[in-house]
């Protein structure tokens, strides 16, 4: 028998019992269906949670900060203690195998003043040399500093935060957007009086930079140089008194963070297990990102076996569908040995039968699961804002609830084939082994 003829017969007999086949290909649409929305959704929560984390901080970077946290085995909030972050921790920590970039970290609240209009950024020093190594974005105005020119001040993209006209303070306040392109800036620090026989410190700013927008810590921060802002803050305790430049200098003895980069993700618990050891307690997104990625594998095996269930109930359709077809057909496999059939060919056209169901059944369920990925997507905000309500970590306007990987309908397809073939291959079976003689005695 040729494979055209195999293929002929198996059309022809599933087309005849039209009402049957098309519940049994809905069986398998719906196991297919299952499959792919339910391990969409658990793809979809387990990129959320990784996007979530990730607009915090890379994933590669550790920060070791003035007061460190502790935790119990369980990851439970217990104490924090002072830690003395310095240069000689900074090298410490460059020492450490895997570490790629290490920064120390000097923030402060300085002012800006654009004419008779005043605001307020927080800046945050680091190493220039760091930048790519943190994974700075790209800029919409300016460039980053350079060993030529490193006066850059780096705006992220929420900050300058707004101006207030200090002429009509107590009268209400007044706001202005400034434009970074067009009006003229002036940097101030704060925090101690100006010694009354000096002027005092203002530097006007000339190189700005804005970056991109992130979501994330670099949206509302603003960054410059570590040796230029240490020069320039060095000016502004030049005009102090004496007692106040000793207390603003004593900035620049310790850090507020040292921030480094990790060559490899896999190696961040263990770098921060070095810098425990060397008795300091630190932080990375990785201590967020691993107990929720672990709660998403277990939501997805979950949903998975959901979905399993679904084809099995669908592989139990297709074999009883079989079975019975090969009762109705019982006199027909007779006439097809007595004709001189080869044995296989029979087995062929019943498991082709089945792996044809299977394969409608999931070409129809992979279309479904696409649309109803973005009809969750679309509407499915309210029931998923109700679920995670408790979770800092979704970002609901922005969110994609169901993500359907290009593996997955593959995979999907691979299954429902699979179970069609494995479904149908115990019923091609007793087929081969009906007898030709009591087959051409059946009525039918």
């Amino acid at each position: 028998m040729k494979i055209s003829d195999i293929l002929i017969m198996g059309l022809k007999s599933l087309s005849r019992r039209k009402a049957r086949t098309i519940l049994t290909v809905l069986g398998v649409v719906i196991g297919s269906l299952s499959i792919i929305i339910m391990r969409s959704i658990g793809y979809g929560m387990e990129n959320n949670f990784e996007t979530q984390v990730m607009q915090q901080g890379g994933l590669t970077t550790i920060t070791v900060s003035t007061y460190g946290d502790i935790f119990d085995d369980d990851g439970n909030w217990v104490d924090s203690k002072q830690q003395k972050l310095d240069n000689k921790l900074v090298e410490q920590i460059k020492q450490i195998e895997h570490v790629r970039a290490v920064s120390p970290v000097i923030q402060m609240d300085a002012m800006l003043m654009s004419g008779r209009y005043q605001g307020w950024v927080y800046i945050t020093a680091m190493d220039m040399d760091s930048f790519d190594d943190f994974e700075f974005p790209g800029l919409i105005m300016g460039e980053y500093p350079t060993p030529q020119d490193p006066s850059t001040i780096i705006f992220g993209f929420n900050t300058p935060y707004d101006f207030w006209d200090t002429a009509s303070r107590g009268r209400g306040r007044n706001t202005k957007e400034i434009d970074l392109q067009k009006d003229k800036l002036t940097l101030k620090f704060q925090g101690y009086p100006t010694n009354d026989k000096k002027k005092e410190f203002s530097l006007p700013l000339k190189n700005i930079a804005k970056m991109e927008q992130t979501n994330g810590e670099f949206d509302y921060n603003t960054y410059m140089d570590m040796e230029y802002f240490k020069k320039i803050y060095l000016k502004y305790c030049n005009t102090l008194s004496l007692e106040n430049r000793k207390k603003a200098i004593k900035v620049l003895d310790q850090y507020q963070q040292i921030k480094l980069n990790v060559d490899n993700i896999d190696n961040v618990v263990g770098v921060q297990d070095e810098i425990k050891a060397l008795g300091f307690q630190s932080y990375s997104q990785m201590q967020y990102l691993q107990p929720l990625q672990q709660a998403s594998q277990t939501l997805q095996m979950v949903l998975g076996a959901l979905g399993a269930v679904a084809m099995v109930v669908s592989a139990i359709s297709i074999a009883n569908t079989m079975v019975m077809s090969i009762y109705e057909r019982t006199k027909e496999i007779g006439i097809m040995k007595v004709l001189g059939c080869v044995i296989k060919d029979i087995r062929k056209l019943f498991l082709f039968e089945a792996a044809l169901i299977g394969l409608l059944g999931g070409v129809i369920g992979i279309a479904l699961g696409y649309i109803s990925s973005w009809l969750i997507n679309k509407f499915g905000q309210p029931l998923f804002g109700a679920l995670m309500s408790g979770n800092w970590m979704y970002d609901m306007e922005n969110t994609s609830f169901s993500i359907i990987p290009i593996h997955l309908p593959i995979l999907a397809l691979c299954i429902s084939v699979s179970v069609g073939l494995l479904s149908g291959y115990f019923p091609a079976r007793r087929a081969t082994k009906i007898s030709a003689i009591e087959a051409m005695k059946t009525e039918g």
